[in-house]
């Protein structure tokens, strides 16, 4: 987990704002997986493979926010 620890807070934000995020219209992408997930239709293998790739940068800022708080 140290490997949090040296990933750039401008780096982490930086791929979650354009990776996490894109395409931008007509809404992030990743707010459009999770509504699958929520709704249940999340099924086919490049869906989930989107969901992984759009979420993984915001998992590393928010893993990035609970290492700082707590130490």
């Amino acid at each position: 987990m140290a490997w949090f620890d040296r990933v750039p807070w401008w780096l982490a934000l930086t791929a979650a704002f354009t990776i996490g995020l894109v395409p931008y219209a007509p809404e992030p992408h990743l707010w459009e997986k999770l509504k699958m997930l929520v709704g249940g239709s999340l099924v086919k293998p490049i869906d989930i493979f989107d969901l992984a790739l759009h979420g993984t940068p915001w998992l590393i800022v928010l893993s990035k926010l609970y290492r700082s708080a707590k130490a």
